[in-house]
């Protein structure tokens, strides 16, 4: 299963949503997105899943990370960071508990999913150039 996410920035920030409680891993955050669905291609899917999310009309843009995310009793994750160059609306949680814009260096402090821990260490340590 391939999994596209997307970064946002704003003000040297990033946003990051909190899941819904009763939602599987609820509470935990994460960078919007979802699964590709089958006839898409990531960019395409990351669109859609923005739209639904946080009611925005985004301009994906490249790929900033790619890695496989394995965890017991199921099968291993593509997971895909894109950067969103740019966006019409204002981002609303509609899928969310909550969304917060964030400095890179603060989010290893919020209780990311699993997926995102490797990606999150990365931009926390300033390892992802295309966000500079």
């Amino acid at each position: 299963m391939i999994v596209v996410a997307g970064v946002l920035q704003r003000d040297s920030k990033l946003l990051i949503g909190q899941r819904m409680a009763q939602d599987r891993h609820g509470l935990k955050w994460e960078f919007p997105g979802g699964k590709v669905e089958a006839g898409e291609t990531p960019k395409q899917a990351l669109t859609r899943e923005l739209r639904e999310e946080l009611g925005i009309e985004a301009v994906v843009g490249v790929e900033i990370a790619r890695y496989e995310h394995s965890t017991a009793n199921r099968s291993p994750l593509i997971l895909l960071f894109h950067k969103v160059e740019s966006y019409t609306g204002e981002p609303q949680p509609n899928t969310f508990e909550q969304i917060l814009w964030e400095d890179a260096g603060n989010l290893p402090s919020y209780d990311f999913l699993d997926g995102d821990l490797d990606f999150v260490r990365r931009i926390a340590m300033g390892r992802i150039r295309q966000l500079r």
